[in-house]
């Protein structure tokens, strides 16, 4: 009797609990009494799996933070480099983040950026002296990863900038073209150039200069085209590289803006890198005086020294490239719903999500190793020539599965990924190209070159 009324009271209480319409509803919906019996049968932790899923009172889950760097590789930079990183990527993040799509659909250069790059005082990463900030090269390998995971274009001009122009003055100068030039160009208030490729000569520059100059008195006279010089358009100095008439040495001047015989004509209808301003530079007759010609700079071995110096770089802005696009296609699976949850949660996002990350960090450890041979001394060209070669072709790999995670708002501007895509392309061939590249690694690892 006891038992009976026990259950009567429980009944009574659980029907005060109970939304006679709610329940009218669902026996519309399923079989109820059937439903209540396959209940039944449940046992205590499968009901509480059941209740923990159909609980929608509980906290939203909190995701992850979004981060390319897995391995956690900044913990290598000491307290003062790993500041210097977070300054760049915030100002990338804030002050660039927010023009670059237009500029690059538009093929125009943000001007307005030049006074916010030099007020981050990094400009002549590695240099001592000159107002440079004389850091490592590890740093300069950071510095130019944070640009590119925003916008490679700017990465470039970077690049060019403080890698390029100014690393030639820096090692072939004499010290009153380093006093004259180099801290007016560390503080941007003299944009840099650097001419070397030519219409006709690409990859075969150490042997086929076809510009040309010639002793005359008092100076040079430079014959001959440059052409995909970045920043060539509004560059106020350009580094020209010419092969010497008399002795057939390669030889380096600074060309000033305005220069009577010196014209750039901007190269149009790029569909990478859109952002950097290339231009086709032609000499006819240009004369520079002989303070003009850069001390050092007497044979392309002298060349050499600055694309040595410099193209380690090529291979971080690549990986941040590749970290770019990773990170924005992971914010976008986490967002993008299809079939009512995330497609992030689906197994073949995932499958490309990983795989992306495995390539992006296999690129971050090869880097920083580059970097630091560099900073140790011990880096040669085969080094450089395999990191430009293993993280280019990652980047398309990375960059190409960023789109697909996207499906057809991959290929729209404002996701980002589109840009990374088309720009890893142009990352790819300059520089050196994958074959260029992979014969100086072939030569160092067999002994023969199969140059012809």
């Amino acid at each position: 009797m006891n038992s009976t009324i026990s259950k009567i009271k429980g009944i009574f209480n659980l029907l005060k609990h109970i939304d006679i319409d709610q329940i009218s509803k669902i026996s519309q919906k399923v079989d109820l009494p059937k439903l209540m019996n396959q209940f039944s049968k449940l046992d205590e932790n499968q009901i509480k799996g059941l209740t923990k899923m159909l609980d929608s009172s509980g906290k939203k889950k909190e995701l992850p933070p979004i981060n390319g760097d897995f391995y956690e590789l900044h913990m290598k930079l000491t307290d003062e480099q790993r500041a210097i990183q977070l300054k760049v990527r915030e100002f990338m993040e804030k002050e660039a983040k927010p023009l670059v799509n237009d500029y690059w659909l538009h093929d125009d250069f943000p001007h307005e950026l030049i006074p916010k790059f030099k007020k981050l005082n990094l400009c002549g990463v590695t240099y001592e002296g000159y107002g440079c900030p004389n850091l490592p090269f590890l740093m300069e390998g950071v510095i130019a990863m944070e640009i590119a995971r925003v916008d490679a274009s700017l990465a470039t001009f970077f690049g060019v900038q403080s890698g390029l122009s100014m690393g030639s003055i820096y090692i072939c100068g004499s010290e009153e073209q380093k006093q004259k030039y180099l801290p007016a160009m560390q503080q941007f208030d003299l944009i840099g150039a650097f001419g070397l490729t030519e219409p006709e000569v690409g990859s075969g520059a150490a042997g086929g200069l076809t510009t040309t100059c010639k002793k005359v008195e008092g100076g040079w006279i430079l014959n001959g085209q440059k052409k995909w010089i970045g920043n060539a358009t509004f560059a106020d100095v350009t580094v020209i590289w010419a092969r010497d008439l008399d002795d057939n040495q390669v030889k380096g001047f600074i060309v000033e803006k305005g220069t009577p015989g010196f014209e750039v004509e901007k190269i149009k209808g790029k569909m990478a890198l859109r952002i950097v301003q290339n231009g086709l530079i032609t000499m006819e007759d240009c004369f520079v005086a002989d303070s003009q010609k850069m001390e050092h700079a007497n044979s392309f071995k002298d060349t050499a020294k600055v694309l040595q110096m410099t193209r380690a770089g090529v291979a971080w802005m690549a990986t941040g490239c590749a970290r770019g696009a990773y990170e924005s296609a992971l914010n976008y699976t986490r967002k993008r719903k299809q079939f009512g949850k995330p497609i992030a949660s689906f197994q073949l996002v995932q499958g490309h999500l990983v795989e992306m990350l495995s390539n992006l960090t296999a690129m971050q450890t090869l880097v920083f190793r580059l970097s630091e041979m560099q900073d140790a001394g011990i880096l040669k060209d085969e080094h450089a020539s395999l990191a430009k070669v293993f993280c280019s072709l990652r980047t398309r790999d990375v960059v190409a599965q960023a789109r697909e995670v996207m499906g057809g708002n991959g290929i729209l501007l404002e996701h980002d990924v589109a840009r990374f895509v088309a720009d890893a392309e142009a990352i790819y061939s300059y520089e050196g190209t994958k074959e260029i590249n992979s014969l100086i690694v072939g030569r160092s690892i067999t002994g023969m070159s199969a140059f012809v």
